[in-house]
């Protein structure tokens, strides 16, 4: 018997409703379970997107709310459970960091939820500070390695593109390139490996500061933020897309975030390098040669999103697998 592709989506907030949302129009999924601990919210979110397969447009896919128990037979989960970001004080940039103490238990709570249905699943996190939230989820809960990662500096490469694209005058799918580290205010772009239909940013005769660049970044996320009070559209077709190339077996490299065992010398931290997904998951880390812009820029990275995670180490009261 033919078994159908199932999604469950734990956390039905602005970036867990777009997941949903994205998720409904990709006919990857036969079946979507909506969770969250508002249960009216999940089953409000489920009932919306199921009425809306009687539109001649959509495609006619089981869509309902639910438990961790639904978790059992997933093909894949992706958690966007917590807020994703929160306001900046008087001139400073609003810092996904300062959500890790809250996120941290909500993390926990989902993990041991999952965890009491399967080990099977692959695990797609997109909760914030990202790189903090993978850690936890990866080594504190015995979960195989490589089914679960982060969306890590996705998109923060898309803003990437976006913006040398724009600035080059040409449409971003000329333009290859990504960020690296922390999904967040150190993450950086790794200039030295973009290229723009194969030729360097040099040679193109488009040569870029890699602090502006990376100040560029930053500042086109918090933009949004600043307007509308959230982000949501990229980060949900990131994880969409990384959902798809392991339900396709698709073997792309993408930035995505893991824990590092080695890699640039960095253990015990979770950040984004571009990263094999495919049928497993993650399946293999790369590690490009770094200039040394780049390589001071890494480190101040992985430092950074160390302290966060250093604060949120498991107390006595955790509930750990």
């Amino acid at each position: 018997m033919i078994k159908p592709h199932k999604l469950v989506v734990i956390g039905l907030g602005h970036v867990g409703s777009y997941v949903l949302a994205d998720a409904m129009k990709t006919e990857l999924f036969g079946e979507i379970v909506a969770i969250d601990a508002d249960v009216a919210v999940a089953h409000g979110e489920a009932l919306d997107q199921f009425q809306a397969t009687g539109v001649h447009s959509m495609a006619s896919i089981s869509v309902r709310a639910g438990g961790y128990e639904e978790c059992a037979d997933a093909d894949v989960i992706i958690v966007a459970a917590g807020p994703s970001m929160v306001s900046g004080e008087g001139e400073e940039k609003p810092d996904r960091a300062s959500l890790a103490p809250h996120n941290a238990k909500v993390i926990r709570e989902v993990m041991t939820g999952i965890t009491a249905h399967t080990r099977e699943a692959i695990i797609i996190l997109i909760t914030n500070p990202l790189d903090s939230m993978v850690y936890v989820a990866e080594n504190e809960f015995d979960y195989p390695a490589g089914k679960i990662f982060g969306t890590g500096t996705m998109l923060d490469s898309a803003r990437l593109r976006r913006i040398v694209a724009d600035r080059a005058g040409v449409s971003p799918l000329s333009v290859q390139g990504y960020m690296m580290g922390e999904h967040g205010l150190s993450a950086f772009p790794v200039l030295s490996h973009v290229t723009i239909a194969g030729m360097s940013l040099e040679e193109f005769g488009l040569p870029m500061d890699p602090e502006d660049v990376a100040t560029a970044v930053v500042d086109a996320a918090y933009e949004v933020f600043n307007h509308k009070g959230w982000t949501n559209a990229g980060v949900a077709q990131s994880a969409i897309a990384m959902a798809r190339a392991v339900l396709l077996d698709e073997r792309i490299i993408l930035p995505a975030c893991t824990t590092l065992r080695g890699e640039y010398g960095l253990h015990d931290v979770a950040l984004s390098v571009p990263t094999l997904i495919g049928a497993g998951g993650a399946l293999q880390r790369y590690c490009p040669t770094l200039n040394e812009w780049e390589r001071a820029a890494l480190e101040r990275s992985a430092a950074a999103i160390k302290e966060t995670t250093a604060k949120i180490a498991p107390q006595p009261d955790d509930y750990r697998r």
